[in-house]
């Protein structure tokens, strides 16, 4: 299995927040999906138990799988396996790649965080990675970037490879213009969504309305 988009353009891979109510969480996840704006998800919660982590993914999956998009699981392969997700992503300090797909197989993603380095996405595309990610491209609230990169490393990268390369870090319909036309194969986005002004489900949109326009003023 690979993620995908469906329509050849640049995908939304949506992360959602790190911590949720998922009493009211399922029902405005179910609204951002029904949207048809979102190509992958991935479940990204921190500080939380490994049973809460298995509560909010079976909720969520069903979700997902009614609509054919691909749930992925953060940090944990032996999670996501046995809850039936479609994947995992690793970064650098969780379990590593070939222990990844050691648990998830070959019929499961396993995407992976390179941040600034080409060397790092190669050596784990080589090795099988069903994608790479790299960024940060811009400031973000979310998380505390490791490093900080420029859409060049999307051009060397579609260039020489045609493993899927994901774009991550403070990403909004309004600064996504350069990141698409680098070649980014998916755009992953968090706070772009959840916090829009008029709501998630008008964040998702504007987004794909942004990477369907990206090349208009090119």
């Amino acid at each position: 299995m690979t993620i995908v988009n469906a329509d050849d353009q640049t995908g939304l891979y949506l992360l959602t927040p790190p911590k949720i109510d998922l009493a009211v969480f399922s029902d405005r996840l179910k609204s951002v999906l029904d949207t048809g704006a979102i190509d992958c998800l991935q479940l990204r919660l921190k500080d939380i138990s490994d049973d809460d982590v298995r509560k909010a993914i079976d909720a969520i999956l069903p979700l997902c799988s009614d609509r054919d998009i691909p749930l992925i699981l953060n940090d944990r392969p032996d999670i996501a396996k046995k809850s039936g997700c479609d994947g995992v992503h690793i970064g650098e300090d969780d379990t590593g790649y070939d222990e990844a797909r050691a648990i998830m197989g070959d019929e499961h993603i396993v995407g992976v965080s390179c941040y600034d380095s080409r060397h790092r996405a190669m050596e784990l595309g080589e090795k099988g990675a069903d994608y790479v990610a790299f960024g940060a491209f811009y400031p973000t609230q979310t998380k505390e970037a490791k490093t900080s990169v420029t859409p060049e490393i999307l051009e060397i990268w579609t260039t020489f490879t045609t493993v899927p390369c994901v774009a991550i870090g403070g990403i909004t319909a309004e600064n996504l213009g350069p990141i698409v036309a680098a070649g980014a194969d998916f755009i992953a986005v968090t706070a772009g969504v959840w916090n829009h002004p008029d709501g998630p489900e008008a964040g998702a949109k504007a987004i794909k309305l942004a990477i369907a326009t990206a090349f208009d003023d090119l």
